[in-house]
Parts: structure tokens; sequence; C-alpha cells
């Protein structure tokens, strides 16, 4: 269906003004030592109801709308941005884990994985957390999901730290991802756990579990959603790669003959959508494509050079500025718990961190760096956040709470990384 005039400028006016905002601010931000996608974020908060709505309500309601073909569109650049942003991200680390790196990573997931889970679900019988439950009330629920809040690691948002400060490819990232990458594979699990206690009847219309007749909310449903989690990751990893190969070296491949970075787009979405077709969060998806492109040659690499030019141009700097859009820090922002749970999550979390990596070996100075850098939490924070509230798991105080948690953490881990680089010190 063909759009408007005045639908495709409100659409031109909503993206324009989201584009020039964060690229400004993230500009501004790496001038003040600060991560550009912390300015991209801020750009966001200007521009939605936190300010800019606040100011001048009608007017900001006209240039970013909630109705019509507008935010569907937004909404399609928001998912492009976390995409792109993965699949380069898995794409950046092409080299293989060092045995003391595979010890490091396996004790930091360990550690700073099951601690602050466990401490998380615990600490809900020390005080009355009534206020902070959703719509459906279902305790079981809020309980995975607060000690998933607890535990969580960002992967977008501190490998775009890392790419920003230019260490995207040493030791130090590969641990960091590495971990990140295998805490959030158990921490969805358990998300995909508690969002199944909760469905309905009728939500889950596509993908393959309903063909197999496996209906939410029911045992059969939580153990497709872990069963197919776990199975998709064990087969992209071990056989993505002689796929990825055997379609890039097929002489008949004329998608990657005539335009290579299409040939990598494709493999990407295409991998998503097997992620979204087996129930699967589509950005670990586009992570594992990206992480499977990583192993060609590095002839390989030119086109993921544009796709990174184009994605880091547009798509990325959207997706974070949409992040803070979407806020409303007026009405729903509570300081007093803000300051309560930030402070008990960020202890705990880096503690755990701490404490694993020391456990083989890492120097204090290390542990300490790793402890930071793993408690930015960022997109899945955000994500976990917006999924739990959208399925009544929690309620709209604790959902703000939890996005400024991604954000004020996200902060700190930019500042702590920021400062040991440029003194010229290694983080590993």
């Amino acid at each position: 269906m063909s759009l408007s005039l005045a639908q495709i400028a409100h659409f031109l006016i909503a993206l324009t003004a989201l584009l020039v905002g964060s690229h400004v601010m993230g500009f501004l931000f790496a001038r003040w030592r600060q991560p550009r996608v912390l300015g991209e974020i801020t750009a966001g908060l200007i521009l939605g109801p936190t300010l800019f709505g606040a100011l001048l309500p009608e007017f900001q309601r006209q240039c970013f709308p909630d109705y019509g073909p507008t935010p569907k569109i937004l909404g399609f650049v928001y998912q492009m941005g976390l995409l792109l942003l993965m699949f380069l991200s898995g794409a950046e680390i092409r080299s293989t884990f060092q045995r003391g790196e595979r010890k490091t990573i396996l004790s930091i997931v360990l550690a700073g994985t099951l601690i602050p889970f466990i401490v998380g679900m615990l600490a809900l019988g020390v005080f009355d957390a009534s206020a902070l439950v959703g719509s459906k009330s279902n305790e079981t629920s809020f309980l995975l999901i607060f000690g998933i809040a607890i535990a969580v690691t960002s992967i977008p948002v501190i490998s775009r730290i890392m790419f920003d400060l230019g260490v995207l490819e040493t030791s130090f990232a590969r641990v960091v991802l590495g971990a990140a990458v295998l805490e959030d594979i158990l921490l969805y699990v358990v998300l995909a756990v508690a969002l199944g206690l909760v469905q309905t009847a009728g939500r889950d219309e596509f993908g393959l579990a309903p063909l197999l007749d496996i209906h939410p909310g029911t045992s059969d449903a939580t153990f497709w959603h872990v069963g197919a989690t776990l199975g998709f990751f064990a087969f992209a990893l071990l056989l993505g790669p002689l796929i990825y190969r055997a379609l890039a070296g097929f002489r008949f491949n004329i998608l990657r003959i005539s335009n290579p970075i299409a040939f990598e787009l494709v493999f990407m979405l295409a991998m998503t959508s097997v992620c979204v077709f087996l129930g699967i969060t589509p950005m670990f998806g586009a992570f594992l494509a990206g992480l499977v492109a990583g192993t060609m040659p590095d002839g390989a690499a030119h086109p993921r050079a544009d796709i990174k030019s184009v994605s880091f141009a547009l798509f990325i700097p959207a997706y974070f500025a949409l992040v803070g859009l979407r806020l409303d820090l007026l009405h729903h922002f509570d300081p007093l718990f803000f300051a309560a749970f930030l402070a008990f999550a960020c202890i705990i979390k880096a503690l755990s961190v701490w404490a694993g990596a020391r456990a083989v070996g890492e120097p204090p100075r290390t542990a300490w760096n790793l402890a930071v850098a793993m408690n930015a939490r960022g997109g899945p924070g955000i994500v976990l956040a917006s999924v739990a509230f959208d399925a009544g798991i929690i309620s709209e105080r604790f959902h703000v709470a939890l996005v400024m948690l991604a954000i004020v953490t996200s902060l700190i881990a930019g500042s702590w990384l920021g400062a040991v680089v440029r003194s010229g010190r290694p983080l590993r």
C-alpha cells in the first residue's frame, strides 16, 4: 500500500531529526570522551517525551506520531539497526579464543551469571516488590525477570563502546564478547521460560511450534524454546562456517558474483529468519551470522566494510536514538528506587565477575576492567525491559528503572574503559 505525501513527510521529518540529533550528540559525547552510543541515546531522550514532549507536546506528537505508518517504519529501522550491529559485532571476532581466553570466559560466565541471578532472586524475599510486578501478577515470571536483570550483559552496547575505542579486535574484547554471548544465551533461555508462563492461547501463530501443535504456556512450549535455542546455536557454530564457505564458493552463486554486499545481507537475514521461525531471539541469529561470515579470509571483509559504513551512518545511530525516544522519565522514573537498585545490581555483578576473573589467575587490574565491562547492560537490558513490560510481567516503574540501569551502566563502562585506553595501559 502506497503512502500519502503527508505520511512520507511525517516519516522523513522523524528520521531526519533522529539522524541529525544522534550524530550531533554522538560527536559531542566523543569530544567529551564518552561513548558515542550514549550521545545517540541522549538525542532520543531530548526528542522524546522527556524533554521535547514536555516543552512542546503537540509539536512533538506531530513530529513523532504514535499512529499511522511512521512508528511502523521507524520500528523497522530500529530492528535493522539492532540486527546490523549484531552482525558487524560478530564479524569482527575473527580469531579463535586462546586457551587462557577460554578459561577466563568460562569462569566469568559461571561466576558472573549464576551468582547475580541467584542473589537477585533471593533478594526478593527481603523487600516488598509488589509495586514492580506487572498486570499478569505472575510471581514466578517476575522472579526470573528480576534475576535476569541483575545478571544481564549487553553485547550491542559494549561492542559499540569497544568499537569506538578501537579495541574491538583485542584479546580483552574477545573475552568480554565471548562471555557476554554465552551469558546472554543462558539468560534468554530463562527469558523464554518466563514469557511462556504468562502466554495465553493464540499468542504464537507463526513458526514451527504451532505447526507441531505446541501451545503457548504449556510445558511442551517451555521445552521447545529451550531445545530450539540450544540446538540452533550448536548447529550454527559447528556447521555454519561449512555452509557459508560452500555457498560462497559455489560457482553458480550469481548473488555473490554480482553483488557481494547483497550476499552478506541475505545470509544475515536468512539466519535471522530461521531464528524467528524457531522462536529464538532474532538478534542472536544476526550475531551468529556475523560470527560465521567472519571466518572467511580477509578478502571477504571488503563487503562488510561497506555494510559497516552505511550501518553506522544510518541504522545503528537511529536504533539507539529510538531507544531514548521511547522513554518518559518525567512521569515514570523513581530516583530513590533507581539509586538503590543501581547500587545493588552493579555491586553484585561487578564482584561476581571480578571473583570469576581472579579465580583463573587474571591480575586485579584486568579483573576490574572485566567487571566494569560486563556491567554494561545496554541493548539486552532494554530488550528485557520492553519484552517483560509488554508481556505484563513488570510494571512501568520497573520498566523505566531497567532501561535507565542499562544506560547508566553503559555510561560507567564507557567512561572507565575510555580512561584506561587513553592512559596507555592495556585492558588485559
